[in-house]
């Protein structure tokens, strides 16, 4: 019996004990269709987000790194009220960076309270919210961090799921994400309608977005001097050990000193952001390799995960940035939006006076008209109509 299903088998078992879980029929022949639902649970009253009258967890299957089946698990929040003629318009929201060790997944404890809020103005708003966890993050495998294309489909297949599970969703949706979930969001405006072409993608608000990384990396090694930015060795230790997992021809750990190797072992295993960020937060990217990131096999898979698409999306979206922000530098963000500008993308662009937490409740005012115009078919505001 493979790993994957042992783990998935145990998980099973134990969620089957948890009231109001329902799993496929016995006898039932497997299936790992993208979006197919493993589980489904009703969480409890302190897990339901202001402006929702209930959670459901479910449990499904999506697309990890090279296309394989993996699994991930999300939380479906319902609003107040009757739904509307088709069904609840739905936003699929994309979480910032908690980490990759399996604790850290949003699904499985009280949401934080600035996220609570911001899910509970989009309830408020009369959309349903479902929110993914990423695969690997509380499910079988290492959490891919940053790999566009996995978080992707997971945000697309949950969607999916949440209409499994709920009749009165809409297969109307928007994406949304800050942070990690930025990059989530930019890479499934990217494929959304490829990918699921049985759904009515509408497009995408994304805040804080990890953009041009791929272009600082070849500057990493023993080398590379103490920035004044924020989490960076914890943030490319996520990155170095998903791609430990999906990529063992690179040989990650021939890159780390042992305090590097440590560091990736404790994120993986142990810590959550915060905590890996308190601990190994004076740690220079330098302490933690031995040798230049700067070869071909490396930097070719560094760029399959990481780099950002700059044409190709066919619906509008938003990007706010915060331009105190020392997470995502804004001149990244900045040379990303020339990048799409030169391209012809249609977007909308907002920059404002804030670091890279206060960018999401700055940017309420102007992605929630952005929004409505996107579920009412109407133009939303983009390019020079801003």
């Amino acid at each position: 019996m493979s790993k994957r299903l042992c783990r998935t088998l145990v998980g099973l078992s134990a969620s089957a004990l948890v009231a109001l879980t329902v799993a496929a029929p016995a006898g039932a022949e497997p299936n790992d269709a993208p979006g197919a639902v493993v589980s489904q649970e009703l969480l409890g009253p302190d897990r339901v987000t202001p402006g929702a009258v209930s959670a459901t967890k479910v449990t499904y299957w999506s697309t990890g790194p090279k296309d394989a089946p993996m699994t991930s698990t999300g939380v479906v929040y319902r609003p107040e009220g009757a739904p509307p003629e088709g069904g609840w318009p739905v936003i699929s929201y994309a979480h910032g960076t908690v980490g990759v060790a399996d604790q850290c997944a949003p699904s499985s404890s009280v949401p934080l309270e600035r996220t609570a809020t911001h899910l509970g103005h989009w309830l408020e708003q009369g959309y349903a919210v479902v929110t993914t966890d990423y695969v690997g993050l509380g499910t079988p495998g290492v959490h891919p961090y940053l790999d566009g294309r996995s978080a992707a489909h997971s945000v697309v297949d949950m969607v999916r799921a949440a209409r499994a599970v709920d009749d009165d969703l809409s297969s109307a949706w928007v994406a949304m994400g800050q942070s990690q979930g930025g990059q989530a969001t930019m890479f499934t405006a990217s494929l959304a309608t490829a990918y699921a072409p049985e759904l009515d993608y509408r497009g995408a608000v994304a805040t804080g977005v990890p953009s041009n990384i791929e272009n600082l990396l070849p500057l990493g090694g023993p080398a590379f001097p103490a920035l004044p930015l924020k989490g960076t060795t914890v943030y490319i230790a996520n990155v170095l050990d998903g791609l430990r997992a999906s990529r063992p021809d690179i040989d990650i750990d021939s890159y780390l000193t042992p305090l590097g190797k440590t560091i990736l072992d404790d994120v993986e295993n142990n810590m959550c952001y915060t905590e890996a960020r308190t601990k190994y937060g004076t740690v220079t990217l330098g302490q933690v390799l031995t040798k230049s990131l700067d070869n071909p096999v490396f930097m070719e898979a560094a760029r399959d995960l990481l780099t950002v698409p700059t044409a190709g999306y066919d619906r509008p979206f938003f990007i706010g940035q915060g331009l105190s922000d020392i997470d995502v530098p804004a001149p990244l963000t900045l040379k990303f939006a020339a990048d799409l500008t030169a391209n012809g993308v249609d977007f909308a662009f907002h920059t404002y006076p804030t670091d890279h937490l206060g960018t999401v409740p700055a940017s309420v005012p102007d992605s929630t008209p952005f929004v409505a115009a996107l579920f009412s078919g109407q133009r939303p505001c983009t390019g020079s109509l801003c």
